[in-house]
């Protein structure tokens, strides 16, 4: 018997990877998932590579204590997902995304787990003074939506136990994309690829923003890559998650799907809202975990694309699609 690793919200768009990572990692695997969005079709593939699959809500204190029955590491991901999600439904974010998680911190101290792996963002430094210096793990937290105020809060409670019980770290995530088993389109890179692809009016605000951006299965080789290190160099750590060099405006977006893609049409717009403005450094999990990214923008915009000429998703605009329909 290998190392059990619990995956919370393991049939999502990145749980579905971090599966696969750890399955090959010979992790035995266990899934605690309420299929919010769905998901039975991921359900069934988790179930045929040989994950345990638990389908209940993390709120849920009795499928919690199943969930980590004889669990050695614990990966949450479970998590109403993004700004829009949170804000169209704040007291039901705030149940899932803190009460459930420093619930679930509480349950695995009990368990004796011996990591805890928490997904966080990097939207936590909201707005910068001076986006164009990278910020670092230790960088000034600024967030700007009720998301990333609620993963700030997790944050510091997971890294505020003392003693702490367990080997905590978390990862704070660029801004994902690419393609996945539980395929989003309402992120950043593939809404827009998606869009002109489908020779749609793609209205763009904020074009002159900085974010990171990472491909979902580099996301999923960053849980990996944790999990496999040392337990000295990540307990009680963060790490953003990413590339530095994987720093774009939406401007440059644009420009790179019109490189591979001349349909659509495109209007830049003026809103007042998401006033995210940050470059990130990631030299951190690079100098400590030897970690490296395996997919640029270019690469993803490009898989994106394929995907959709393969036929792959039978209507790309469909509310499955999206973690807010």
């Amino acid at each position: 018997m290998g190392r059990t690793t619990l995956i919370t919200g393991g049939a999502g768009y990145l749980g579905m990877l971090v599966a696969e990572e750890l399955l090959a990692a010979s992790h035995d695997v266990r899934v605690l998932d309420s299929l919010l969005h769905d998901q039975r079709g991921c359900a069934g593939a988790l179930r045929r590579q040989g994950v345990e699959l638990l389908l209940a809500d993390v709120r849920d204190a009795d499928a919690r204590a199943e969930a980590l029955r004889d669990v050695d590491a614990v990966v949450h991901l479970a998590a109403i997902v993004g700004d829009p999600a949170c804000a169209r439904d704040e007291p039901t974010a705030q149940a899932v995304n803190v009460i459930a998680s420093t619930a679930l911190i509480e349950d695995a101290t009990d368990a004796g787990v011996d990591r805890f792996v928490f997904a966080s963002t990097c939207s936590n430094y909201g707005r910068m003074a001076d986006p164009l210096v990278p910020i670092s793990e230790d960088g000034v937290l600024a967030p700007v939506s009720l998301y990333a105020e609620q993963k700030v809060a997790v944050e510091q409670a997971l890294l505020g136990l003392d003693p702490a019980p367990f080997a905590a770290t978390c990862l704070r995530f660029a801004t994902v994309y690419g393609v996945a088993p539980r395929m989003r389109f309402d992120l950043t890179i593939n809404e827009f690829t998606r869009d002109l692809w489908s020779d749609r009016r793609l209205e763009v605000f904020g074009e002159q923003f900085w974010r990171p951006y990472v491909h979902v299965r580099d996301a999923a080789r960053g849980v990996r890559a944790v999990l496999e290190a040392p337990v000295e160099d990540v307990a009680g750590e963060v790490f953003n998650v990413g590339d530095t060099a994987e720093n774009y405006r939406k401007l440059d977006l644009v420009e790179l799907i019109r490189r591979e893609t001349d349909r659509g049409e495109i209007a830049f717009v003026h809103r007042a809202e998401d006033p995210r403005d940050y470059k990130v450094s990631f030299a951190k999990a690079a100098e400590r975990l030897g970690y490296a990214i395996t997919f640029t923008v270019p690469d993803g915009i490009r898989e994106i694309i394929g995907a959709l000429e393969d036929g792959r998703f039978e209507d790309a605009f469909d509310g499955r699609y999206r973690n807010i329909s």
